[in-house]
């Protein structure tokens, strides 16, 4: 059951404008969304993440350096708490300049800043780039779909097929590699990209053994590879405010950004007031969390939902060979169900067919979607 709901904002993916990306070592330069791909640069620049109060997640850490269209007011690269952000640090300084709506930008004061591509969730104008030589646009709440290209060869993964999938195909598993239309095994090794995102980076995984390669490649670059559509791997964190269970969204950064307000809005019931509030994306960071602690993927592994303290020994032993370990006792199902059914409706599809409407969360869609996640 796939009903969509909530909020309807469309965009193109993007690194918002005027970021200065790196693909090597640093995150890239730049606003509240996802890096640029821009030139590289060595020392990797960082941008900085500022205050955007009054968007859609409320009172969180500051608006963004570069491309930033937070409406919240934010400081001009000061340091502080709470309202105001820094510009990044970096070997050669930050990057400023241009912002595009009624925030302003940082100017260049090292600090304490987000590595650049992240920030607190504000909707805003986006720079389009090309995926396999064409640009795209997404919207949350989009139906998906449209006719699959061929990527041309000389582009990035030239030959491969992207895009044909649709909403309906939105929801894999607890398994890396789950949730392409006509894939049944695990890994993401030379797939096409049936929703245009690449999936899920988590980094090199060395220590782990020969099981979990198909888990740590490196085909799709390190999680902070600039070239990646809708920006470097990003996370936001989700606590219960009955029983302390966090649970936290892995994807791309402008879909943590995207995401974030809805979750905040739709689950609000069951979330702490600092989840609500302070709601922020955060670059992906390899010892916070790791693919064991999966508890669903979507959009063709792009997307990942993980539950603190969860260990999935599945992952670790030959295909096929478990069961996927159970859930623990005693964690909020109600946020979790709660999380399953706002992630997969409103996470950003390509706008290939019709778009659907955002009517409110049913308890309805709830119960079903939970009993699909449990085990």
């Amino acid at each position: 059951m796939f009903v969509p709901f909530f909020s309807r904002r469309a965009k193109t993916i993007a690194r918002r404008a005027g970021t200065a990306g790196t693909s090597s070592g640093g995150a890239s330069s730049g606003g509240a969304r996802g890096g640029s791909s821009g030139s590289s640069s060595t020392g990797g620049k960082t941008g900085s993440t500022g205050s955007s109060s009054s968007g859609s997640t409320g009172n969180g850490a500051g608006s963004s350096s570069s491309g930033s269209t937070g409406k919240g007011s934010s400081g001009s690269g000061s340091t502080g708490k709470g309202s105001t952000g820094s510009s990044g640090t970096s070997g050669e300084g930050s990057t400023g300049s241009g912002s595009t709506g009624k925030g302003s930008t940082g100017s260049g004061t090292t600090g304490k800043g987000i590595p650049g591509g992240f920030g607190s969730s504000t909707s805003g104008k986006s720079t389009p780039i090309a995926l396999g030589g064409t640009s795209k646009s997404i919207s949350p709440y989009s139906s998906g779909g449209g006719r699959p290209i061929t990527i041309p060869m000389g582009q990035l993964f030239g030959g491969r097929s992207a895009g044909g999938a649709t909403r309906n195909d939105i929801y894999g598993s607890r398994t890396f590699g789950s949730g392409y239309p006509g894939y049944f095994s695990r890994g993401v090794g030379g797939r096409g990209f049936p929703f245009w995102f690449w999936p899920v980076a988590w980094g090199s995984g060395a220590g782990y053994g020969a099981n979990v390669a198909y888990m740590h490649s490196n085909e799709y670059g390190d999680p902070n590879n600039s070239s990646r559509p809708g920006g470097p791997i990003a996370m936001a964190s989700f606590q219960s405010n009955s029983t302390g269970t966090t649970f936290l969204l892995v994807a791309d950064n402008d879909t943590v950004m995207d995401v974030m307000p809805d979750v905040s809005a739709n689950c609000s019931q069951w979330l702490t007031p600092a989840s609500i509030d302070t709601i922020t994306s955060t670059p992906f960071n390899a010892s916070r969390v790791a693919p064991e602690q999966v508890v669903q993927y979507y959009r063709a592994s792009s997307v990942a939902l993980t539950l603190d303290g969860y260990n999935n020994s599945a992952v670790f032993a030959p295909e096929n060979s478990t069961d996927d370990t159970p859930l623990p006792t005693g964690i909020d199902d109600n946020l979790l169900g709660c999380l399953n059914y706002t992630i997969a409706q409103a996470v950003p599809l390509v706008d290939g067919a019709m778009r659907l409407p955002a009517p409110e969360f049913r308890a309805v869609g709830f119960v079903l979607l939970l009993l699909f996640l449990l085990p």
